[in-house]
């Protein structure tokens, strides 16, 4: 590859793998197998080694992956928790080996060998043998405060037996056992909700908890293999660490094998495959570690791993069969999926019927045809997922799938529009108030952007829905404390009531909703292409919510730029919207004579077509009904104008150190600015925090000003 070419590869690769370890150690909801990701970071790792001049610091070659979550207290690693070089080929096991053998040559180098558990990296401080700390591998330097939930695991002891060391750190996997895994999922699908993918999901999401009574009631373990951080503690050779662990009192790895060649290797890695679907724990891999703690020193790091140890990985089990038919899934949040059902078969365990397809852009990458002889494999060795087609077997009269004429272009469930959104490769249904959707539509009104609704999201919300206490958001309001206090959000075989206090922080909450600005209720009701600025820019020349549904102001937006090509007839509805202040006069050469307006047609056929729908003129009613009439922060044009930020386009990219988006959104509405999606010339600032996006690279491209928050407070 030229280095033009790299130039322009690498900054596409690390947005692909960034968004990746979001997806894997931030949200535990991973979308491709650990095998594609190797992938991409594997070519990622040869075009900076091709050429190293394109290295920069933040690249994901140069740290781990996974920023700590804002829920929990942050603490710093006492030493660094590095992550492994992932390898799926026996050669590069042989290369690892001889690359130590060059870097230490005339020596032995004795290995050991033990499973990869496919858990969540954790690190737990005994201090004097008592349990002071438990953290997630978070950013490798801090990660999240999880002692409380780390300690609701039954086989981590509170105190240490024997003679314990002034200080240990020991690091090992949290995993969650099989038998648990289907019992909770089989739960889950009873209440309605979604399935974890695969136990490791499971168990990161059980350690996200805030409340570790939650956490409690998870099968959870824990497999301890290694230290960190250690004071009186007489150990040269990581072979001592697990008879040490043992004897503290402490669960390690039931197997391990030492090896002092190649061969030895390679015989414990086809050993630990044939016995490892025995354990209790899922295993995706086996770890291979230089023995010496000597030898390691000399051996040394990269930036990311060390290069004494590597894991490799196990291929999964793939078999053949029939793909019968494809159907489309409409989840809570709008996205389609497509589900491919299968001829079952028998692989890794289990009989699979169904399979995930992930979505369109898959079908048509690996030609997939309903008829077709697919390969399967269980990705994890938990999701199903089609691999790729038997191009040999395919029936003559197969046809490519059609994605949009397979549901005829509309949802499956409602009928409602469908649109393809770019940013998730995926198609959504837009209607909010599709019944597949009545968690989705609750959430949203009561998420913090919109109506903030405290206590209203998540689990609370689908019990609500799934307990018939709420059909439509605006049924909030008709709620009863005692009703609401005696919410199911466990099981009936376990139940968890949500509780009279809970219950009266969400009532005062909903109260407070109906007090707030006409803005937040616009962009609360989801009406189509009304987004939080938009409903700001309205909520400036209209007094109330029904001023907006009949509004003269957009139906002037429509008849002028119906009358466009009539000049003189255009002109009146021009100066109508230029004194209202809902115009101006445009200075683009090609709209000469023609105006702007603080919304365009779009916007105004959307918002009118929602209010005059069965669905707007219900909501206008029951708002009536229940006494919500939400206040306008309606200003003068003139005042509009005066606005320090009047005029003025923000893009904000990254995190910013002490507030959120949200907030520094409104900020600037508040003072007569505008915040968009995307960067282009009209942009007058970008507003960048840490970690910014591709938005950062395209303001420099175009000499758009970029400030940080400092620089932002002094334009406040």
């Amino acid at each position: 590859m030229e280095r033009k070419e790299a130039g322009r590869k690498i900054p596409q690769l690390r947005k692909e793998i960034r968004r990746h370890d979001r997806l894997y150690y931030e949200e535990a909801a991973p979308i491709i197998s650990d095998h594609e990701y190797d992938r991409l970071y594997k070519e990622l790792v040869d075009l900076e080694t091709q050429f190293p001049d394109l290295v920069t610091p933040d690249s994901p070659t140069q740290c781990v992956g996974g920023r700590p979550l804002q829920a929990f207290e942050q603490v710093s690693h006492l030493i660094p928790m590095l992550s492994l070089d992932n390898t799926y080929s026996e050669a590069e096991v042989k290369n690892f080996y001889a690359r130590m053998q060059r870097l230490l040559p005339d020596e032995k180098i004795p290995v050991v060998i033990e499973p990869k558990v496919d858990g969540v990296a954790v690190s737990l401080i005994y201090e004097n043998g008592k349990l002071r700390q438990a953290a997630t591998r978070g950013d490798g330097n801090v990660g999240d405060n999880i002692t409380q939930n780390i300690r609701t695991i039954r086989s981590v002891p509170e105190r240490l037996r024997d003679n314990a060391p002034k200080l240990l750190e020991v690091r090992g996997e949290v995993y969650m056992d099989r038998k648990g895994f289907e019992k909770l999922n089989d739960e889950r699908e009873k209440e309605g909700l979604a399935l974890f993918a695969n136990p490791r999901n499971a168990a990161a999401g059980s350690l996200k908890q805030l409340d570790p009574s939650i956490v409690a009631k998870r099968p959870l373990g824990i497999v301890l293999y290694g230290t960190g951080a250690t004071e009186r503690v007489d150990i040269n050779l990581h072979s001592k660490i697990f008879p040490l662990l043992k004897k503290l009192g402490l669960p390690v790895t039931e197997r391990w094998w030492m090896a002092q060649s190649v061969a030895e290797i390679l015989d414990a890695i086809h050993e630990l495959d044939a016995i490892r679907h025995k354990f209790a724990y899922q295993t995706d891999g086996a770890v291979i570690k230089v023995d010496s703690f000597s030898q390691r020193d000399r051996l040394g790091f990269t930036a990311k791993s060390p290069r004494w140890a590597i894991a490799y990985k196990y291929a999964a089990e793939r078999v053949q069969t029939r793909l019968n038919d494809i159907v489309i899934q409409v989840g809570r949040t709008g996205i389609l999926t497509p589900v491919a059902m299968l001829e079952p078969v028998f692989v890794s365990g289990s009989t699979v019927g169904r399979a995930t397809l992930h979505n369109e852009d898959e079908i048509k990458r690996k030609d997939i045809r309903i008829g077709d002889t697919v390969v399967i494999e269980k990705a994890g060795e938990v999701i199903p997922a089609v691999v790729e087609v038997v191009k040999s077997k395919r029936p003559r009269d197969s046809k490519p799938f059609d994605f949009s004429k397979h549901i005829h272009g509309k949802c499956p469930v409602c009928g409602g529009p469908i649109r393809r959104d770019p940013e998730f490769v995926a198609w959504r249904c837009e209607n909010l108030h599709c019944p597949a959707q009545t968690t989705r539509r609750v959430e949203f009104f009561a998420a913090r952007g919109a109506l903030d609704i405290e206590s209203v999201g998540g689990i609370v919300a689908d019990k609500l829905v799934e307990r018939g206490l709420v059909k439509e958001p605006l049924d909030l309001f008709e709620l009863k404390i005692e009703a609401v206090a005696k919410l199911n959000l466990g099981t009936e075989e376990a139940p968890r009531v949500f509780g009279e206090k809970n219950a009266t922080k969400a009532m005062n909450a909903i109260e407070r909703a109906r007090t707030l600005p006409l803005s937040r209720w616009l962009y609360a009701l989801a009406i189509p292409d009304v987004g939080k600025t938009t409903a700001t820019q309205l909520t400036r020349f209209h007094d109330t919510i029904q001023d907006v549904a009949d509004s003269q102001l957009l139906r002037d937006i429509l008849e002028y730029h119906q009358r466009r090509e009539h000049k003189e007839s255009a002109k009146e509805i021009a100066e109508r919207l230029i004194k209202s202040g809902f115009g101006k006069p445009s200075k683009s050469k090609a709209e000469k004579d023609g105006i702007v307006t603080e919304v365009g047609p779009a916007v105004a056929q959307s918002v009118l077509d929602f209010f005059a729908s069965a669905t707007g003129k219900k909501i206008l009613r029951r708002m009536k009904e229940l006494g919500i009439e939400p206040k306008s922060e309606k200003v003068s044009a003139k005042k509009a104008a005066a606005l320090a930020l009047a005029g003025k386009t923000f893009v904000l990219t990254g995190t910013l150190p002490s507030m959120t988006r949200e907030e520094a959104t409104e900020k600037i509405e508040a003072l007569g600015g505008h915040v968009t999606g995307s960067v282009s010339k009209k942009t007058d600032y970008v507003l960048a925090g840490a970690e910014p996006g591709s938005k950062f690279d395209k303001a420099k491209e175009l000499g758009v000003k970029i400030i940080d928050e400092a620089e932002f407070r002094k334009i406040l």
